[in-house]
């Protein structure tokens, strides 16, 4: 499978440190096209992978076609690469960009639309993904492989769900973010170190999250095994309660839900 990139950026790099290290194609079978020629020869030095400044040249003998570059670029790279386009498959990682803007784009029917989340970047992302209609199982089978190296996938037939999932898995790692910074920040408040709050609430969360994982019971059902009659949990969670905590989270999924539908 010969990859191509369009853009060598943070997550361009990061999509080819996981597909080398998941040994999903070998440096010789990736081309990373990029306009920033300190960004080409740092990818080509550091994964000896090809690079290019020429992208129209660089996508004619690709099996795929990854186009990770800003928003902002899009209608450029497009009008560049869009009469190389023969049978390859263009995967997308463009925030906010549909099938029907790629594709109208790209005058070009065979687009993957792909939403990876920030850790995707260390290969324990959660990405969702859907298709045009007229991309073949083999172009999915691709895609499969890629996506798969940066994590969790999961496949979508409608696009309308790709809004959905970003709200709660694309923008999810910033919730977490911010759950991790309040529990250290209470921790330091009742008199731990910043260095063990910090501690405690990472493993506490990592912990939380393959214990649902693994053991396959509801969470609820799970919250209720820590949940001691009068205990110290039960006080904590109904200060969580009385601050609308499970609102709170609900509100915020809905309002990134329509931004989403909005970009």
């Amino acid at each position: 499978m010969r990859i191509v990139f369009i853009g060598g950026g943070t997550m361009g790099e990061a999509m080819v440190k996981c597909l080398l290290a998941q040994k999903v194609v070998a440096p010789q079978d990736i081309v990373v096209s990029d306009v920033n020629e300190l960004r080409r020869e740092l990818l080509g030095r550091e994964y000896k992978v090809k690079t290019s400044a020429d992208s129209k040249r660089a996508v004619e003998n690709a099996d795929v076609v990854i186009l990770a570059i800003k928003p902002e670029n899009l209608a450029e790279v497009m009008e560049v690469i869009k009469g190389s386009l023969r049978e390859q498959a263009v995967l997308s990682i463009v925030a906010g960009a549909s099938l029907a803007t790629l594709s109208d784009g790209l005058t070009y029917p065979h687009i993957i639309r792909a939403m990876p989340n920030m850790p995707a970047r260390i290969g324990e992302g959660m990405i969702v993904w859907t298709t045009t209609v007229e991309v073949n199982q083999e172009h999915k089978k691709m895609a499969r492989s890629i996506l798969s190296a940066l994590g969790k996938e999961i496949y979508f037939p409608e696009e309308k769900y790709i809004d959905m999932a970003t709200a709660l898995s694309g923008s999810g790692p910033a919730y977490v973010f911010l759950f991790i910074e309040a529990l250290t920040d209470a921790g330091v408040y009742i008199g731990l170190s910043h260095k063990v709050a910090k501690e405690l609430a990472i493993q506490t969360i990592v912990g939380s999250a393959h214990m649902v994982e693994k053991v396959g019971k509801h969470p609820a059902e799970l919250r209720n095994m820590v949940t001691s009659p009068g205990g110290t949990t039960v006080e904590a969670l109904a200060q969580l309660e009385w601050g609308g905590f499970r609102s709170s989270i609900l509100e915020a999924v809905i309002a990134a839900h329509e931004k989403a539908k909005q970009l």
